[in-house]
């Protein structure tokens, strides 16, 4: 039997960018050292006519498009998000119909921070391997919060991505999945609270890099991997920083990284971040090239994949869809005045 594995791919990034030096000068930073702390310097902005479902609606059109598949054909579909529109009614619903998917589909939208999307890759390949659906589909969506003057305010973005997975038409098989997760309070956001709160201590050590090298230190030791066995290696994007660190601390080559880094010029897109970054990646791998995947969900925990690319990846690139470096350069800048009615920040009262 064939190997289940990714089918399609897709992505939306609002094009509207406020630059780091402009937040840094409305609230009396320095934009320089700004940049070089973070290594962000602009982020996307969602339109006022977006949120986190006309993203993911967005995001996986795209990849039905590149799948060339009839969208009933799709068994299950997973949304991971931290910035819902509703706090009681899912995503994945709305996806069904917006999507013209068969009302015999599994439908749910997952939580785990900015990995619940990978998670829903997860659950859609064990429903695939099982024979249970054909293909499953995830999304990874978000529009993140941060609080107007707080340091995540220079990170915090909007973006989506979407992966199809099934048996036929694979571009980049399953090679393995490994998992590492721990009870670490590093971030969260209480119900009825606008902005999320940080555990700053736990931000990097404890969480971040504990996780990430967890997860992909125990897949490599596990199925016998190696650095030099990936052409590209992904990681969650908080910052600029972390991914490259964390590649140091596991020996892997910057030059294997810095291809999937989009964290620079969108910010961190949340659930989007990572798979974002292997969307990119997708975008311009070759025929034999193993890719490993590590998103990362404070709280915390990490998810390590990696991926074989089959010949059929280059009649997807041919799609016609967007690719996330065309999104990347299709950009409007806005002030923080326009930033902040975007965002929705702006009160009107009569």
């Amino acid at each position: 039997m064939s190997k289940v594995g990714i089918v399609s791919w897709g992505a939306y990034i609002p094009k509207y960018r406020i630059r780091t030096e402009e937040v840094a000068r409305i609230w009396g930073d320095d934009p320089l050292r700004i940049v070089d702390v973070y290594l962000v310097d602009e982020k996307s902005v969602e339109s006022l006519d977006e949120d986190a479902v006309t993203i993911a609606v967005e995001a996986a059109r795209r990849a039905i498009k590149r799948a060339g598949i009839n969208p009933k054909r799709i068994g299950a579909v997973y949304v991971g998000t931290e910035s819902k529109p509703y706090a009681v009614k899912p995503i994945s619903s709305i996806l069904v119909d917006a999507l013209g998917l068969s009302n015999n589909v599994f439908a749910v939208d997952m939580e785990f921070a900015c990995k619940a999307g990978s998670e829903g890759l997860v659950a859609a390949i064990g429903l695939v391997e099982s024979g249970r659906i054909e293909y499953g589909m995830t999304v990874g969506t978000d529009t993140s919060q941060g609080e107007p003057g707080e340091h995540l305010e220079y990170s915090a973005s909007s973006g989506g991505a979407s992966l199809i997975v099934g048996r036929d038409g694979v571009v980049a098989e399953l090679e393995a999945v490994y998992s590492y997760v721990s009870d670490t309070p590093d971030f969260w956001r209480r119900e009825g609270s606008p902005y999320p709160m940080h555990g700053e201590g736990f931000t990097g050590e404890p969480a971040y890099f504990r996780h990430i090298i967890g997860a992909a230190r125990g897949l490599m030791e596990r199925y016998g991997y190696k650095p030099s066995d990936f052409a590209y290696v992904v990681f969650h994007q908080p910052n600029g920083r972390f991914p490259v660190r964390a590649a140091s601390m596991l020996n892997i080559p910057m030059e294997k990284v810095k291809p999937g880094i989009v964290v620079t010029h969108i910010g961190n897109t949340y659930n989007a971040s990572a798979l974002m970054g292997f969307a990119k990646v997708l975008d311009i791998a070759k025929p034999g090239d193993k890719i490993l995947l590590v998103p990362f969900g404070s709280g915390a925990g990490s998810n390590a994949f990696v991926f074989t690319v089959t010949e059929l990846i280059t009649e997807r690139q041919k799609s016609g869809v967007p690719t996330v470096e065309d999104m990347l350069r299709d950009k409007i800048y806005i002030d923080y005045a326009q930033y902040l009615k975007m965002r929705k920040m702006i009160k009107l009262f009569e």
